[in-house]
């Protein structure tokens, strides 16, 4: 039976409910009009007349149409959620030992579930799929090994879990963003073009790699910027741009002074796997809304990782295209800002007038 399309219609969820199945649970919840509750497929739960019954996608369609979670469901949402964190957590633990990226299907056999459900639950709990999951860890690995004044590329390749040269080649410049020689010497011989300007929040820096925008920086000093940016690049080739590169700078300007005109560029975005599902999850906050540490926390399937997810924020390098400014705290007040609290004030400000 393909499991995706399963419970798909009232009268298999229905069956199911029937039934009990718990192979039925993660697929949907069954609320009742009359006790104004919701609850899992299997629920022990005195049967309900089918007339009171509706079925949601999920807990959170549930809860959003006005009903609450049931005692037994609150009890199987937290025996459910740390079961589902174990299953992720072992599956990590195969793809970081694996010699090689493991398949979506093996993954999803060595925690007993269906592709498609593991793929859902991993990305839920992780922020990731599994195969960004798997490439993030290489990276680090990669970045890792490379670190070390010992090894030779050679060795670091292997280190990393390639088993061949020419694997690792066709992969690293989207791993490092550079080729590895060039990692390895801490950005030497990597380029990067940039270019400082004036808007109404100050002086702003705008810095391209080979891949993309990999700096947005605002300040009071634009020598202190440039000096920001070369200690973010050390040994980089660092470079003032021509006219052409001028139009980026432009952009992201016109974008600053109304945000109604959005901002679609290329970035070049590197950090820890964690750094990344945060950045990701700020992308996804819609100009003019806000969103809480905690919010963004919950997202990415990291709940108690509030003061991480502040760090994360706190060590973006790209401004505005990585909207930190619309993270704040629990209570919808203004904390602290990379660029300044006031520059995060008025960056609000005009995207929710815009």
């Amino acid at each position: 039976m393909n499991t995706t399309l399963a419970y798909d219609t009232e009268d298999t969820r229905w069956a199911a409910v029937q039934a009990r199945d718990v192979a039925a649970d993660g697929h949907f919840v069954y609320a009742v009009r009359t006790t104004g509750v919701y609850c899992p497929p299997s629920s022990m739960a005195r049967s309900p007349k089918r007339e009171n019954v509706e079925f949601f996608d999920s807990a959170k369609a549930a809860e959003a149409a006005g009903y609450r979670p049931s005692r037994r469901a609150r009890a199987d949402q937290t025996s459910a959620a740390a079961e589902r964190a174990a299953l992720v957590a072992r599956a990590c633990r195969v793809i970081e030992a694996s010699q090689t990226p493991p398949s979506l299907d093996d993954l999803a056999q060595e925690v007993g579930m269906s592709p498609f459900h593991f793929h859902r639950v991993f990305k839920a709990e992780t922020g990731l799929t599994p195969k960004a999951y798997s490439s993030a860890y290489r990276a680090r690995k990669l970045r890792g090994e490379l670190s070390s004044p010992q090894a030779s590329i050679t060795d670091a390749i292997y280190g990393a879990g390639f088993n061949s040269n020419s694997r690792f080649y066709e992969a690293a410049d989207d791993l490092l963003g550079m080729r590895a020689r060039d990692y390895r010497a801490g950005g030497a011989g990597a380029v990067i073009r940039f270019a400082v300007g004036q808007c109404s929040l100050g002086a702003i820096l705008v810095a391209q790699s080979q891949r993309g925008i990999c700096a947005i920086l605002l300040g009071d000093d634009p020598e202190r910027l440039v000096r920001d940016l070369q200690d973010q690049f050390p040994k980089a080739e660092i470079i003032g741009c021509d006219g052409e590169f001028e139009d980026w700078i432009a952009r992201v300007v016109g974008f600053i002074e109304a945000p109604a005109v959005g901002l679609h560029l290329p970035l070049d975005v590197q950090g820890t796997a964690f750094q990344e599902r945060v950045w990701r999850a700020l992308r996804e906050i819609p100009p003019g809304t806000t969103a809480s540490y905690t919010e963004i926390a919950q997202r990415i399937g990291a709940p108690k990782a509030v003061r991480a997810v502040a760090q994360a924020c706190a060590t973006n390098p790209i401004a505005v295209a990585i909207p930190c400014h619309r993270v704040v705290r629990r209570d919808g007040e203004l904390a602290g800002y990379r660029w300044g609290v006031d520059r995060k004030r008025e960056l609000l400000r005009r995207e929710l007038e815009g």
